[in-house]
């Protein structure tokens, strides 16, 4: 236990509760490094806006204020970054995108109200925002209200040009395949050579795996749409460093009953043209899953009642992994239900790792490198014996 929460190889470090970052509940959250500082903020999303928060010292964060949302307070907030500036979304009906320099946080002490330094307003809502840092390109899905919505109402792709972070201009709309909840885009690098060095997404379309070829974006390639057994609501995933894995959240699975435990779909991206599904982890809760992030060896589940997962991926060929550590930010219960921790945020190169609660807060957490490591080599051990 730390304090009251379950955890196993994660300590925390300082916890902030949402009314003391001006309120309203939480949502996603993203990360920033000072490139010439050094210091490291949480960016958290919240009902009403964006709070900066300083945890340079996880122990004792610092507020710096919020950004309020551009239209009407909604759960709904998703945060990336590129070149220093915070790209910022949002469900709410007319908000588009709210573009934040976040230089301007240096040598601030005290919490302020912040304004905007730009924005895009060729869309109303969205649900969620990529950046792929490589070719200096957004990657809007989700948008669905009218008007201004440039693309049209289906929530595919709305591609944005950020290489001038304060003038984003579009740059293509993807059609092709519906609705898209969420997205990675990459310059890619892993085993298909027919596809290296081409820019390349990989969504989660409701219902799909979908990957785009977005090299060209005068003509983006669909490359392929690929379901799986017990798809219910495809939700998010990422892929592992060498590209040649992928693992996907279905959020409505266990829910719907098709797991009865918090699944995490293990892919095989050998060839971009068929992906497989080579099996599925089953963890030992039965949460709803949300958003994944992999960061080395270690996939960062946000699993909102069973809190912060870790899993060591060493196995992934096989489709099996290892639950290392947990940090769990609702004790009540593993519920099926919608609350607890939306997201994580595992990148900063200080080992910390920052977590947002639904209705708690921002943890700053950090992961014991070595038991975690010791755990999964113990499992292993295990495995094979």
């Amino acid at each position: 236990m730390a304090d009251e929460y379950p955890c196993k190889g994660i300590d925390l470090v300082s916890f902030l509760p949402h009314k003391r970052m001006g309120g309203g509940v939480g949502s996603d959250i993203w990360g920033w490094t000072d490139p010439r500082t050094g210091r490291e903020y949480a960016l958290v999303g919240q009902s009403d806006g964006t709070s900066f928060v300083d945890v340079t010292n996880g122990k004792r964060p610092r507020w710096l204020g919020k950004l309020p949302t551009a239209t009407e307070p909604i759960i709904w907030h998703d945060i990336k970054v590129y070149k220093s500036h915070a790209f910022i979304v949002s469900e709410a009906d007319g908000h588009g995108l709210q573009v934040f320099d976040l230089t301007r946080l240096r040598g601030v002490r005290e919490p302020r109200t912040w304004s905007v330094d730009a924005g895009y307003r060729g869309f109303g809502n969205a649900h969620n925002i990529a950046i792929n840092k490589q070719s200096g390109y957004a990657y809007v899905v989700g948008a669905t209200s009218r008007p201004n919505t440039v693309c049209g109402t289906t929530g595919g792709p709305i591609v944005l040009d950020i290489l001038t972070p304060k003038r984003p201009e579009l740059a293509a709309c993807i059609n092709d395949d519906g609705y898209t909840h969420d997205t990675q885009c990459v310059i890619y690098r892993g085993p298909d050579a027919d596809y290296r060095r081409r820019e390349m997404c990989f969504s989660s379309n409701e219902d799909t795996l979908t990957i785009h070829d977005v090299s060209d974006k005068s003509n983006i390639e669909l490359v392929s749409r690929t379901s799986y057994l017990g798809a219910t609501y495809t939700h998010q995933g990422w892929l592992t460093p060498n590209q040649r894995y992928f693992l996907l959240g279905d959020e409505v699975d266990e829910l719907a009953g098709e797991q009865t435990r918090t699944a995490t779909y293990v892919w095989d991206m050998r060839n971009l043209d068929n992906p497989r599904n080579t099996g599925v982890y089953n963890a030992k809760t039965k949460a709803i899953d949300h958003n994944l992030y992999i960061k080395g060896r270690f996939t960062y589940q946000s699993n909102y009642r069973a809190g912060l997962r870790i899993l060591d991926n060493r196995s992934i060929k096989d489709a099996f992994l290892f639950e290392v550590g947990y940090f769990d930010i609702f004790p009540k219960d593993d519920a099926t239900k919608f609350n607890g921790t939306w997201s994580n945020y595992p990148y900063f190169k200080s080992g910390k790792v920052i977590v947002n609660g639904i209705e708690q807060g921002l943890y700053v957490l950090r992961p014991q490198e070595r038991t975690l490591r010791r755990t999964a080599d113990r499992m292993a051990e295990r495995r094979i014996g």
